[in-house]
């Protein structure tokens, strides 16, 4: 499966789908955890006729009031549109508060992307801790991405700055490829953190074989609308797209204390 076929998957991409009436046959992503959702029966009938017909056998994550009289806001996980309380109309796009000028809907997308990174089991992940840990960074990586090589051999200065990484796979390929066939070698091997040191190196390593999370990885990837490597995604559900110096990273991490 390639880029391609990956960004198809996305909520985004169902949705445009189902507006231009070829939902149907589309593979659905995993939802958000049970435990995430919020009681949406005060929504109104309209509204969640529209969903069960654009987007079936999936449950909203959440519908509120938006800031905007009379619009609704939809919640899948980090992906966010919002509709007309008659259900006729629906919109894409972000809404700003002009007067504390930020930007609402990237506030909730933020909200979204901790609960799916809060679903995944830490053990799942190749984790490289400092002595003290004061930030965690969950960063989805590829072994063949150069910018991913690149951060990993200063994997040093973050932990020198107590940012513990949590690597995810995302194999840019896609699955089946000789990127997803190193991503599962170095999950599977015994010392995970030795094998993906030595992959990103570019020198080859054992193959092997296991249970692994490397397809839960992506799938999760691809629910986040994440399309490149290295891409960052904070305790707070912020997203950084591609390698920042551990520096920069600290101080990043920082202001958003």
């Amino acid at each position: 499966m390639n880029i391609t076929s990956r960004k198809k998957t996305s909520l985004q991409a169902l949705i445009i789908a189902a507006l231009f009436l070829i939902i149907t046959g589309l593979p659905t992503i995993a939802a958000t955890p049970d435990a995430a959702r919020t009681d949406n029966h005060a929504a109104p009938d309209a509204i969640k006729q529209t969903l069960l017909r654009i987007i079936p056998g999936r449950q909203p994550d959440t519908i509120t009031l938006s800031a905007l009289p009379g619009i609704y806001e939809v919640m899948y996980g980090s992906d966010i549109f919002y509709l007309t309380a008659d259900g006729k109309h629906l919109l894409q796009g972000d809404i700003y508060d002009m007067d504390r000028q930020i930007n609402l809907t990237e506030g909730k997308r933020a909200i979204g992307r901790a609960s799916v990174i809060e679903g995944i089991d830490p053990a799942t992940m190749i984790t490289f801790k400092p002595a003290k840990t004061s930030y965690v960074v969950n960063i989805f990586t590829d072994i063949d991405c150069g910018y991913c090589r690149k951060l990993h051999s200063e994997i040093d200065s973050y932990l020198a700055r107590g940012i513990e990484i949590r690597y995810l796979a995302y194999p840019r390929s896609g699955a089946n490829t000789r990127s997803y066939f190193k991503a599962v070698s170095a999950w599977c091997a015994d010392d995970r953190q030795q094998a993906l040191t030595i992959a990103k190196s570019g020198t080859d390593i054992e193959n092997k074989s296991c249970v692994n999370p490397v397809d839960q990885h992506m799938a999760a990837a691809n629910q986040l609308g994440i399309t490149g490597t290295p891409t960052l995604i904070l305790a707070n559900g912020n997203m950084l797209p591609g390698y920042i110096p551990a520096d920069r990273l600290e101080q990043y991490l920082l202001n958003q204390q």
